[in-house]
């Protein structure tokens, strides 16, 4: 037996500093100007207009994390950095990632606090509802939807291939965001059609997104509550990260509200970080969990066998689970 080391406790314990260091590097735009061209030290630090003092610090900082590459003195990103972090291309994830220096990070300085009183952490301490200040707000909104975007353009890749949509000709994607997966589902199979639900706020940012993609014809907005509305009648109904924002009681609506919605045979993907049955490997789950205390006043995320278990107490026939990428799962269940 190897003697007990802290290594892994100290790693892990001032993780913050490489996080906020890559956030702020997000920020300051360091992974869209390297992509325009690499640049050495001064020329960097110029086009960035950062202090000379810690700028050899941040950037090599950076190299040692494996989020810049540096070669005779010359900054470029790596190839992950440069598909996903540059704000110029189709392939940027940083929206949930800007989401998270603006607002999670500071909020997430009072966990203990949320650990002690079970209440959200964010702006509804002042009183109100987190998600209707978001969306109350145009600038923020358009934040907002594009951090979902960020957050489910992996899963939705995974899910177009490993989904049998051959089998099935319409659906919906309720509280769709900006449209990342009816998207990214009619870009990769022809013969579907889609709806992108949510609330009518969104139908201008939806249609925009939907537009520059080329799918307008295929891919139509509905306006809606999900809780107040009944839901589009389609052959498919997904829902990602959507179950998780709430509590016990209207997860199952929401699951049952799907199952009226759906014909026989029919199908609910839901989607989220979903946690492993035995609540020991899938850490992000599980810390997801956490943000839904610091984020709502109801939130929990949930295993598949939880998920599984209300599905089929809906009335679904059918359920199975099946990993998509990183710690996101969809939960699928057949009427």
């Amino acid at each position: 037996m190897k003697n007990p080391h802290p290594d892994n406790i100290m790693h892990l314990a001032l993780g913050f500093w490489g996080s906020k260091t890559l956030l702020s590097a997000i920020e300051l735009g360091v992974f869209s100007e390297l992509a325009k061209a690499p640049a050495d030290l001064p020329a960097l630090s110029a086009r960035l207009g950062l202090h000379a003092r810690s700028a050899d610090d941040f950037l090599d900082a950076l190299v040692a994390l494996k989020m810049l590459d540096r070669e005779d003195g010359v900054y470029r990103n790596t190839p992950e950095t440069d598909m996903f972090l540059d704000k110029a291309k189709p392939s940027y994830i940083g929206g949930i990632l800007e989401m998270a220096n603006a607002r999670l990070y500071p909020f997430w300085g009072a966990l203990t606090e949320g650990l002690k009183t079970g209440e959200p952490q964010n702006e509804a301490k002042a009183g109100g509802n987190v998600f209707e200040a978001i969306y109350a707000d145009p600038a923020r909104l358009r934040g907002f939807l594009a951090a979902m975007t960020g957050i489910s353009a992996g899963a939705a890749q995974v899910m177009a291939q490993k989904f049998p949509w051959a089998q099935y000709k319409t659906f919906a994607d309720v509280g769709t965001a900006q449209g990342m997966v009816p998207v990214t589902l009619a870009k990769a199979h022809a013969h579907l059609s889609g709806i992108g639900f949510d609330l009518p706020v969104v139908r201008p940012i939806f249609e925009d997104f939907v537009g520059a993609h080329g799918v307008s014809g295929r891919v139509k907005f509905q306006s809606g509550n999900f809780f107040k509305d009944e839901l589009p009648r389609v052959d498919v109904i997904v829902m990602g990260h959507i179950l998780h924002d709430w509590n016990l009681e209207q997860k199952r609506q929401l699951i049952a509200k799907a199952h009226a919605a759906l014909p026989p045979g029919g199908a609910l993907i839901a989607y989220d970080a979903v946690i492993d049955d035995e609540r020991r490997e899938n850490a992000i789950g599980l810390l997801m969990s956490l943000n839904m205390l610091i984020e709502t006043r109801d939130g929990k995320d949930y295993t598949g066998a939880d998920c599984q278990r209300w599905m089929q107490d809906a009335g679904f026939s059918s359920t199975r689970v099946e990993p998509l990428v990183g710690p996101d799962s969809m939960v699928i269940a057949v009427k």
